[in-house]
C-alpha cells in the first residue's frame, strides 16, 4: 500500500493542528486524546511522508520546511471534507451541544443582546454559556476548546488570531449629576488631577485604558479605584465625587453628566475573534454572518 493510502482524516487533523499550535499536549487537549496518542499519529505521518515533520524543541515542536509547505493544502483539503459533511445542508435549527463565548459586560450590554437573540430564534437547541473575560488566560481556554468566541479589544488577544471588527466606540469623560466637578470645561491637565476611577475586568490594578493617551502629554492619571466592571460604575461614581471614562454606547445615565474636555480621548475598536481551527467552521461562519448584519454592514 503506497504511502498515501495510509493517510487517513486524523492524521490531517493532527497535521493541521500542530502546525498551528506548535505543542502535542495543546494539540492532545484541543482533540481530546493522549500525548502519547498525538504522538503515535505524528509517528505515522513521518512514515506517509518519509520526512521528520516535526522537531521538537524545549517549548513545543517546529515545522520541517516539507510540513510547513502543506498547511494551506491541508487546510482547504479538511475545509472541503467539513463541506461534504454539512455543506448546503447546514441549518441553525438542528445545532445542539453549547456555544461558549467570553465577553465582558460592555459587550453584554452593546452585542450580545442582538445575538443572542438570533441564536435564539435560528437554534433553539443551541445552549449557551457566557463566562467573563479573561485576557491572562484567554489563549489557553481558546487552543483547548473551552471558547469558541470573545468579544473583546485587539490589543488583548493572542497574535495571528483571526478576528472580525465589529464597530468603533470612544470613551466619554463623566461624573456624578451632582458632582463639585460638573459644569466646567476642563484641559487635559487638569483632567488628569482630578480623581478618577477605572474599570479593569480582567486584572484588578489601579490602571486604565486611557493612561498612555495621558503619558504622551507628561500627564499621569490620579486613578483612585479600580471597579471589575462597568455595571456598578455609574452608582459609585454618583456617590464619589470622581470621575471616569465610560464607553459611549453605555450612555447616557440619569446617575451621570459628561465632562466637557478641551481634547477628547482617542477612539477604540470592538472586534470578535476566535481560534485558527475554527475558520471553516460552519456554526462560526454563520454566527459571524449575524454578527456581520448586525454590526458591520
Amino acid at each position: 500500500m503506497s504511502g498515501i493510502n495510509r493517510l487517513d482524516i486524523k492524521q490531517l487533523r493532527v497535521l493541521q493542528l500542530l502546525l498551528q499550535e506548535r505543542n502535542l499536549s495543546k494539540v492532545a487537549n484541543v482533540m481530546g486524546l493522549t500525548q502519547q496518542a498525538i504522538s503515535e499519529q505524528l509517528k505515522k505521518l513521518r512514515n506517509t511522508f518519509d520526512d521528520e515533520m516535526f522537531i521538537r524543541t524545549s517549548n513545543g515542536v517546529i515545522p520541517t520546511h516539507a510540513a510547513e509547505k502543506m498547511e494551506h493544502k491541508v487546510n482547504h483539503i479538511l475545509s472541503k471534507i467539513d463541506n461534504l459533511i454539512v455543506g448546503e445542508r447546514f441549518n441553525p435549527a438542528e445545532l445542539s451541544g453549547v456555544l461558549q463565548i467570553s465577553a465582558s459586560d460592555y459587550a453584554l450590554v452593546t452585542i450580545l443582546p442582538m445575538l443572542l437573540k438570533q441564536v435564539n430564534k435560528q437554534a433553539p437547541n443551541l445552549k449557551v454559556i457566557i463566562r467573563d473575560f479573561e485576557s491572562d488566560n484567554l489563549n489557553q481556554l481558546m487552543v483547548t476548546g473551552e471558547l469558541d468566541l470573545v468579544f473583546t479589544f485587539p490589543e488583548f488577544i493572542p497574535e495571528n488570531y483571526p478576528y472580525m471588527r465589529l464597530f468603533e466606540d470612544h470613551h466619554v469623560c463623566v461624573t456624578g449629576k451632582n458632582s463639585i466637578y460638573r459644569d466646567k470645561k476642563y484641559s487635559l491637565k487638569e483632567i488628569a488631577q482630578l480623581p478618577q476611577i477605572v474599570i479593569s475586568p480582567s486584572r484588578p490594578n489601579l490602571k486604565g485604558s486611557h493612561d498612555s493617551w495621558f503619558a504622551k502629554q507628561d500627564l499621569k492619571r490620579n486613578i483612585v479605584m479600580s471597579l471589575p466592571s462597568f455595571s456598578s460604575a455609574s452608582s459609585i461614581i454618583e456617590v464619589t465625587n470622581t470621575i471616569a471614562f465610560l464607553p459611549a454606547r453605555l450612555l447616557p445615565d440619569d446617575r451621570l453628566i459628561a465632562i466637557e474636555m478641551e481634547e477628547s480621548p482617542p477612539s477604540f475598536d470592538v472586534i470578535v475573534a476566535w481560534h485558527k481551527r475554527s475558520e471553516n467552521n460552519p456554526l462560526h461562519r454563520w454566527l459571524l454572518d449575524i454578527l456581520d448584519g448586525d454590526f458591520c454592514s
